[in-house]
């Protein structure tokens, strides 16, 4: 193997496929990448068995081969190098590096031992602007559970309809559901329900959010691609990741939505955050604080509490409806789901004492928040 290529290209494609690199005793292969040479483009590939990332990079190929290269060592050097073109030469399982004054040599391993990524049989592909999938992903992602006696929670519910993506979230404690609503319906010959394990979803956000061009999106039985075109050559692909499903039924979640309140309140959301926020400092090791709401006084009063470091006690004013009521939660699920929460004023319901609250904003009807309560000792 032998080629050209511009730094800002490898190294650009180093930092995403390295996303997945793994430390691991029983394989020590995953945290290796592979080089492989393709026609006119260099194709990067890592996996860890769960999620595999291809990345091709227009380059002058002088000489066709590949080579396996430890991940970060490989990324580590060429981020030192001058903004120049780098020259890969591959000889003996050894890739020698130059670029202006320097010059290198790093040992590589067979590419016959890495692991095989494997091809999606594409059922469906649907396309969508990638910020704005990413943004909506990012509202849930973080919420699932990381439980592996409920692997299905584990994961981000998809549902794929004609008009509108749905994303759902849980840990059990808490659940947050997201709605993409389309210009231009999709394609589709049926609904696909698909649970995408957490890490899957991460990376999704972390390789194409800031990328506003189109993603497409494979759909298939038991693994999902998420796909972006090179600008340079399209339709080559410049970004595969490529991941499996998480098997089993997700929980039907639509029971647990509050159908109605009995306490309402309506509040800025930076207000209510901060509250919040402070109030944590002296929650103890529960994470508890309690809302006093009051229809009367028009106000919600904050109060926490540690035997180690006192109380804490304020209140803010808030337009209320119903009835009087006392209610504790843990302050970092709350506080979460105010910051996925895209808007300035929230409406926070709470159902019955001991029942679910739900969470949302004025501006935003794509986006809720489920919380349960501690219950009182």
């Amino acid at each position: 193997m032998k080629l050209l290529i511009l730094k800002e290209k490898l190294k650009e494609g180093l930092s995403i496929v390295n996303r997945i690199t793994t430390k691991s005793l029983s394989l020590p292969i995953l945290e290796n990448v592979l080089l492989k040479t393709e026609k006119n483009f260099l194709n990067l590939s890592t996996t860890d068995l769960e999620i595999g990332i291809n990345f091709w990079t227009l380059a002058k190929i002088e000489k066709e081969g590949k080579i396996v290269l430890p991940g970060q060592i490989f990324s580590n050097f060429i981020n030192f190098l001058p903004e120049e073109k780098i020259s890969l030469e591959e000889k003996n399982l050894a890739l020698k590096i130059e670029c202006k004054n320097y010059k290198t040599q790093l040992k590589g391993i067979n590419p016959e031992d890495f692991p095989i990524i494997p091809q999606l049989k594409t059922e469906e592909i649907i396309s969508i602007n990638g910020e704005v999938f990413c943004q909506g992903l990012e509202q849930v992602v973080g919420i699932a559970s990381s439980s592996t006696t409920r692997p299905e929670i584990s994961g981000v519910l998809f549902i794929f309809e004609k008009d509108f993506i749905k994303m759902v979230a849980t840990d059990s404690f808490r659940l947050a559901e997201k709605t993409i609503f389309l210009e231009k319906p999709f394609p589709l010959r049926q609904q696909y329900s698909l649970i995408i394990p957490q890490k899957t979803a991460k990376e999704v956000v972390n390789i194409f959010g800031d990328k506003k061009e189109e993603l497409k999106i494979h759909l298939s039985p038991n693994q999902i691609l998420f796909e972006k075109i090179m600008p340079e050559a399209p339709p080559h692909p410049q970004i595969h990741l490529i991941s499996r499903l998480i098997e089993g039924e997700y929980p039907n979640y639509q029971e647990i939505i509050p159908q109605k309140y009995q306490t309402q309140i309506l509040v800025p959301k930076n207000e209510f955050l901060n509250q919040i926020k402070t109030a944590s400092l002296f929650s103890g090791k529960i994470n508890e604080i309690k809302l006093k709401i009051s229809p009367k006084e028009k106000k919600v009063t904050v109060l926490s509490q540690t035997p180690d470091l006192g109380e804490y006690q304020s209140f803010f004013p808030a337009k209320i409806k119903g009835e009087e009521i006392s209610i504790s939660f843990n302050h970092r699920f709350l506080s979460e789901g105010l910051v996925n929460a895209k808007g300035t004023e929230i409406i926070f319901e709470i159902s019955q004492e001991g029942g679910p609250a739900i969470l949302k904003t004025v501006e935003d009807e794509s986006y809720f928040y489920i919380v349960m309560p501690i219950k009182a000792s």
